[in-house]
C-alpha cells in the first residue's frame, strides 16, 4: 500500500488545522473502529443500475397508489383470497410470528440470526423499513435485491389485480408487501419464516399463517384508536397470531395483558413460556459497543454472550429471540438439552440492529433511535443513560401525528437539555410548529428550537453539542419516528 493510499494518513493529513498529537489519536481511534467495532447495520442504498432503480422506483410508484399502512379495513379476506390464486405459498414453510408492541424487529432480527446460525435458510419480513422498502423481505438474513423485488412484484402482479377486482376495496400497500414476501419465501425456498405482524394480531394482513410459535413482546399503549386503550384489550387483538397446539413465547406483560393471552393460550391448547419463569436475563453488564449477558432458556443456562445492541430492553428481547428459536427446535418438549452455545454466542455477536440506539457519528456522538411511542422512549432514555456518559444530550424529535406526542416528550425530558423539533417528509409527519408548542409545554421555551427541515435540525443540535467542547461528552439523539431515523440516517452518510 502506497502512502496515499494508507487510510489512516489520509486521516492524518485531513487534520491540518489540529494539534498533531490530538490528530494522531483521533485518527488512530478512528481507523480502529473501522477495522472492529459492532455489525454494519444491513440497510441497501438505492440501486446503482439506473435501470434497475428506474423499474424499483416504478413499483413504488404502484403501491403508492394503494391505501396506505395507516387506512385498515380489519379484514384478512383480500389477503386470504391472495394467497388462494398463489397456490398458498405460505404454507410451504413454518414460519414463528411475531406480535407485540416494542422490540418486534429487533427480536425477529435476532431470532433470524439464531436459526441462521443453525445452518436453516430464513425469510424475515418486518416493517416498517428504514430506508429503503426493499429491507422488509430478507432472505439469509440479507434484503433481497432490488431486482429480485421488482421481479417478485411483477411475477403476483396479474394475480393481485385479479383479486382488487372480485373484492369490495383493493388490496392494501401492506397486504401487496405480504403477498410478496410469502411468494419470496416460497420460491426461494426457506426453511423456515420469522414474520412481524404490522398492526394488531387477529385482522393483520400476516395472520394467514399459522405461526408454529407465536412470540408476544411487551404490550403497551399505541395504535389505541384501532386496537383499544388499556394493555388488556390491545392484546385481545394481538393474541389472535396464536393458534391450535402452537408454542407462545411471552415477554413479561402487564397482569390485564397476561390474563387475555394466557385464556387465548387454553382455548386452543397451546403451550406458553413466561419470561421470568421459563426464561429469562440472568446477568447483564455493559460492555464495549453493547453488552455481556448470562440468560435462562428452556434448556438450561446461556453464559457469556455478547450482544452488541445497547439497553436492558435488548438483552429481554435476546432473551425472548432465544425461547422461541429453541421451542422452534423443540428444546423443553421434545428434547431436553439446550441449544450449542457456541452457535447461540456467534449468532447473538453478529446481531445488527439499524435505527435502534444505533451510534452513526463521533464527536460529537450521533445516536438513532426509532421510538415513537411513550414505552418505546422511556426503554430508550434508560439505555442512552446506561449506555453513555453525556454530559449534554441535545433530543433531535420528528414525530408522526397519530401518535401519542407528549407522552413521547415527556419520557425524555429528564435526558434531553435541549430538543430541536422537526419534520420528515412523509405525510403522516406532525408540522414542526404543532411539534414545538406540545415540547414548550413540557421542556419550557428556553429549551426548545424549531427547525422544520430535518437536515437545518441535524446541524443545529450538532452545533448545540458541540457547545461543551470537542473532547467533552456532548451528543445527539435523534429520535421521535423510523421515518425521521431513515431520513436522518442518509443524511449522514450511512446507505
Amino acid at each position: 500500500m502506497s502512502e496515499s493510499d494508507d487510510p489512516f494518513d489520509e486521516i492524518i493529513a485531513a487534520e491540518t488545522d489540529r494539534d498533531p498529537d490530538l490528530a494522531v489519536i483521533e485518527a488512530g481511534s478512528r481507523t480502529l473502529r473501522t477495522q472492529g467495532g459492532p455489525p454494519q447495520a444491513d440497510v441497501p442504498a438505492r440501486p446503482e443500475d439506473p435501470e434497475v432503480d428506474k423499474a424499483l422506483r416504478e413499483v413504488e410508484t404502484d403501491l403508492a397508489t394503494r391505501w396506505g399502512e395507516t387506512k385498515l379495513e380489519p379484514s384478512v379476506s383480500r389477503i386470504a383470497a391472495l394467497m388462494d390464486v398463489l397456490g398458498e405459498p405460505q404454507r410451504s414453510y413454518p414460519s414463528i410470528h411475531i406480535t407485540g408492541t416494542n422490540g418486534k424487529t429487533s427480536t425477529a432480527r435476532m431470532i433470524e440470526a439464531l436459526l441462521g446460525a443453525f445452518d436453516l435458510r430464513t425469510g424475515r419480513y418486518t416493517s416498517p423499513h428504514v430506508q429503503s422498502i426493499t429491507e422488509r423481505i430478507s432472505l439469509d438474513g440479507t434484503p433481497i435485491s432490488a431486482e429480485r423485488f421488482v421481479e417478485t412484484y411483477h411475477d403476483i402482479k396479474p394475480y393481485i389485480e385479479m383479486v382488487d377486482s372480485s373484492q369490495e376495496y383493493r388490496l392494501s400497500f401492506f397486504e401487496v408487501l405480504t403477498g410478496m414476501a410469502y411468494a419470496a419465501f416460497a420460491d426461494a425456498p426457506v426453511d423456515v419464516a420469522v414474520v412481524e405482524v404490522g398492526m394488531g394480531g387477529s385482522w393483520d394482513a400476516t395472520n394467514v399463517i399459522d405461526g408454529d410459535v407465536a412470540v408476544v413482546t411487551p404490550i403497551d399503549l399505541d395504535h389505541t384508536d384501532r386496537l383499544g386503550s388499556t394493555p388488556g384489550e390491545i392484546a385481545t387483538e394481538k393474541a389472535g397470531i396464536i393458534k391450535q397446539d402452537a408454542t407462545v413465547i411471552m415477554a413479561q406483560q402487564p397482569v390485564d395483558a397476561a390474563q387475555v393471552l394466557l385464556k387465548k393460550a387454553v382455548e386452543v391448547d397451546a403451550t406458553v413460556a413466561r419470561e421470568g419463569l421459563e426464561f429469562g436475563v440472568v446477568a447483564r453488564q455493559v460492555a464495549v459497543g453493547g453488552q455481556l449477558v448470562t440468560l435462562r432458556g428452556l434448556g438450561g443456562e446461556y453464559g457469556e454472550v455478547y450482544l452488541p445492541l445497547h439497553g436492558a430492553h435488548q438483552a429481554h428481547n435476546a432473551a425472548v429471540a432465544l425461547a422461541a428459536v429453541e421451542a422452534f427446535f423443540g428444546v423443553g418438549a421434545a428434547r431436553a438439552e439446550p441449544l450449542d452455545i457456541d452457535a447461540v454466542r456467534k449468532a447473538f455477536a453478529a446481531v445488527a440492529a439499524p435505527g435502534r440506539m444505533e451510534v452513526v457519528r463521533r464527536s460529537p456522538t450521533v445516536v438513532l433511535d426509532a421510538a415513537h411511542n411513550p414505552a418505546g422512549a422511556r426503554v430508550t432514555a434508560d439505555a442512552i443513560g446506561e449506555a453513555f456518559d453525556f454530559s449534554r444530550l441535545i433530543g433531535v424529535v420528528g414525530a408522526s401525528g397519530d401518535k401519542n406526542v407528549r407522552g413521547l416528550l415527556e419520557a425524555f425530558e429528564p435526558i434531553f437539555a435541549e430538543v430541536v423539533v422537526t419534520q420528515n417528509s412523509s405525510h403522516r409527519a406532525m408540522d414542526a410548529d404543532e411539534l414545538a408548542a406540545i415540547a414548550v409545554e413540557v421542556f419550557g421555551d428556553e429549551r426548545v428550537q424549531v427547525e422544520p427541515r430535518l437536515p437545518d435540525a441535524l446541524e443545529a443540535a450538532i452545533t448545540l453539542a458541540e457547545e461543551e467542547g470537542e473532547f467533552t461528552g456532548g451528543g445527539v439523539l435523534v429520535t421521535g419516528s423510523v421515518i425521521t431515523v431513515g431520513e436522518a440516517r442518509l443524511l449522514l452518510g450511512k446507505g
